[in-house]
């Protein structure tokens, strides 16, 4: 099975409806569909600059983070943590999508015109470390507000 594949199949099994998340990748206009999060990952949103700059830190601390989205205009950047995250993250500036929240996902393996993967799920299950993104954070922001480039 392939990797794009695998991670459809770890994608979809979160859908209330697998089998409808496949068709709705397969047929949307955007290629996306919606996810519940809070059952096999949480996402913590960043605001585009910082998320952008938080994967950068991220990258060269380990060798694969956990699934990383980003909206149009790289506005937002969603790193996909364990679920739970989103109950207890305290953040200021953060969202957090957790249980009873639902997320715009695309499909693996294709391109779309707006959210896309800049680190797609491989479907195993493979999850950002919520410490370890709490510190690449904090390492971004400083960056950031010095005018250092990462």
């Amino acid at each position: 099975m392939t990797e794009a594949k695998t991670a459809v199949e770890w994608l979809a099994s979160v859908a209330p409806h697998p089998e409808v998340c496949r068709w709705e990748w397969d047929h949307s206009p955007l290629g996306v569909t919606l996810l519940p999060a809070g059952r096999l990952w949480d996402v913590l949103i960043l605001p585009g600059e910082l998320g952008i700059a938080t994967l950068d830190v991220l990258t060269r601390v380990i060798d694969q983070p956990g699934p990383v989205l980003v909206d149009f205009g790289d506005a937002r950047t969603g790193f996909f943590v364990p679920p739970g995250t989103a109950a207890r993250w305290l953040g200021t500036g953060v969202r957090a999508a957790g249980l009873g929240t639902w997320i715009v996902v695309p499909c693996p393996g294709r391109s779309t015109g707006g959210t896309r993967w800049l680190v797609p799920p491989d479907g195993s299950g493979t999850l950002t470390d919520p410490a370890l993104l709490e510190l690449a954070m904090h390492e971004a922001a400083a960056a950031l507000a010095s005018g250092e480039g990462l």
